[in-house]
């Protein structure tokens, strides 16, 4: 194998497919990307066996080949390298990489392709496309609730699905128990009769990034077991949490009546000065609702006291009610217009919250004791 490959284009594409890896493997050839050149084309795949990536990029191809290197050691040494370089890389008769790039030449151990596992898709009889503005609304919207307590696995993930009921829509909920998320769309074309599945964690991290700076369609084939992104030179493929998302239905409340409305810049400006003095254990922040105002409050035993008053729209009864400042931050930071609608019922009841300018994305919070 000999190939010449600019750096920048080299670059990214190492940097979505290491990320793949885990730092710390028992299995040394899981440490590795594949490098497969062929076609005016290297092809690079990581894997950690639940989920992997494979990004081509183009190059010049003096010689076919393929072998596997340590992915983040050759992704240090070619982000370390000059901007502006030609990579080369040429396996050698010893199976050793030698990569080259002006002056600085580096040789990496090698473990045979044949070592290097592949993932088989199998088969994914559902197949439709998303304009990749739209999938990265969808996890943009919910992705900062999915859980982090690995034993409640099933909560550990984004629950895509098509909720029936009225016009049927392609839904994305995530929650942790203490907030919901929900963003959804129009059923595009061969999403319907599609299982609902949930698409872990890390598999959300790794496409949000793969996405980043792609403005085209991009492909899902799904299966109950598996799920596939393609599009352009990439592909990504995960095997999906075998588990059963709970009726997240029930917790969203329909008969929230107190209806508070405010600025949503002003309101997240003031729940951040108020809460830096709240104790990093509770994050509590209490809402004191009245006519025409909003009266925010934090009371630390261990820093002191603080209020803040912002101007706001509601009529109904008068109310106190307490949110862990952080979630309710994470809420506003998703909210795209100027202002936000907050539905309550009483202190103990989860609050809707709704973005005016997105009528497809809602948020449930659950109050505090304050």
């Amino acid at each position: 194998m000999k190939l010449t490959i600019e750096r920048s284009a080299f670059l990214k594409s190492l940097g979505h497919v290491q990320s793949v890896v885990e730092r710390r493997n028992t299995i040394p050839i899981l440490s590795n990307v594949l490098i497969e050149a062929g076609g005016g084309k290297v092809a690079l795949t990581a894997t950690d066996l639940d989920l992997a990536i494979i990004e081509n990029a183009d190059a010049s191809i003096e010689r076919d080949g393929a072998t596997t290197v340590p992915a983040h050691t050759l992704f240090d040494i070619v982000r370390k390298l000059p901007e502006g370089s030609e990579v080369s890389l040429s396996l050698g008769d010893d199976q050793k990489l030698s990569v080259t790039a002006g002056r600085s030449q580096f040789t990496l151990a090698s473990l045979p392709k044949e070592d290097f596992p592949v993932m088989s898709a199998g088969d994914l009889p559902h197949n439709f496309s998303l304009p990749s503005k739209e999938l990265k609304r969808l996890v943009d919207k919910t992705r900062f609730a999915v859980s982090t307590e690995e034993s409640r696995y099933y909560l550990t993930g984004i629950y895509f699905h098509v909720a029936e009921g009225g016009t049927p829509t392609l839904r994305a909920v995530a929650t942790d128990s203490h907030r919901l998320a929900q963003a959804e769309l129009a059923v595009p074309d061969g999403a319907a009769g599609m299982p609902g599945v949930i698409i872990p964690r890390k598999t959300v991290a790794e496409l949000r990034k793969l996405i980043e700076d792609f403005d085209g369609d991009i492909g899902l084939s799904l299966s109950d077991t598996k799920i596939r992104f393609s599009f352009n030179d990439a592909v990504l493929t995960s095997k999906l949490i075998d588990g059963t998302f709970p009726d997240y239905r029930r917790v969203i409340p329909e008969k929230n009546e107190k209806i508070l409305e405010i600025d949503c810049h002003a309101f997240a400006e003031a729940v951040d000065r108020v809460s830096t003095i709240s104790s990093d254990k509770t994050r509590s922040v209490k809402l004191a609702l009245e006519s025409g105002r909003l009266v925010l409050s934090v009371t630390s035993p261990e820093n002191g006291t603080a209020t803040e008053e912002v101007s706001a729209t509601y009529s109904a009864d008068a109310m106190e009610v307490g949110f862990n400042s952080r979630y309710l931050l994470d809420v506003l930071g998703q909210i795209e217009g100027d202002s936000v609608e907050m539905r309550l019922a009483d202190p103990a009841a989860p609050t809707v919250i709704y973005d005016p300018s997105d009528a497809g994305a809602l948020y449930v919070l659950m109050p505090m004791r304050v």
